[in-house]
């Protein structure tokens, strides 16, 4: 299960959703809606963990909701 905060925005630049991974530098991904960008997200997360795993990386724990509105 994912437990690392996810921000979703719409990115007219890219015409597409956007999710980020704040405590997974460059950890991030798009799709066509909300569901789907998040959907990538989870898969790229899965791979950000598996390479850092791979390079003997530090691998960041989740510290939850980061942002504040």
């Amino acid at each position: 299960m994912i437990r690392y905060e996810v921000i979703i925005y719409w990115s007219d630049e890219d015409e597409a959703f956007i999710a980020e991974v704040p405590e997974l530098p460059g950890c991030m991904a798009d799709g066509r809606t909300y569901q789907e960008a998040l959907a990538n997200v989870e898969v790229v997360i899965q791979e950000w963990i598996d390479t850092a795993i791979g390079l003997c990386r530090p691998i960041p724990q989740p510290k939850g909701r980061l942002v504040f509105a």
